[in-house]
């Protein structure tokens, strides 16, 4: 089994009605632990009160690998996210990690930033 670190921290926005998180994913997301780890996200999702949505900044400037399963919650997560009016994005993504995204099309519904601070200003502005 490979490793998948997820980690889950508050961003803090001045806008009471958005929920912003940091979901840091170092390691590789593969058919040994990408389920278990996609519940953690879900969680986040489910514990939106009515009335909020919530930002999500995907870190995944440790992320080494990510299969089509990963893909696929990536995809679900952007839709139920902007669907509730919310915001998501990926930070630093790693060469091979964007040429992944860029052939399933991601690339064109989650926007991609170099850098942290860039993609923590977007999902708090």
């Amino acid at each position: 089994m490979t490793e998948a670190i997820v980690t889950i921290t508050d961003l803090d926005s001045q806008n009471p009605n958005i929920i912003a998180k940091a979901v840091k994913i170092k390691g590789q997301l593969d058919e040994s632990n990408v389920d278990e780890k996609a519940k953690d996200i879900y969680k986040v999702l489910e514990s939106v009160p009515t009335g909020k949505h919530v930002n999500l900044l995907f870190d995944f400037a440790e992320l080494d690998y990510m299969n089509s399963k990963s893909i696929g919650y990536l995809t679900d997560w952007y839709s139920r996210i902007t669907t509730d009016g919310g915001k998501i994005c990926i930070a630093g993504p790693k060469e091979n990690i964007v040429d992944i995204l860029q052939v399933v099309g991601l690339t064109q519904l989650v926007t991609c930033y170099q850098n942290f601070d860039e993609a923590k200003a977007y999902v708090l502005s």
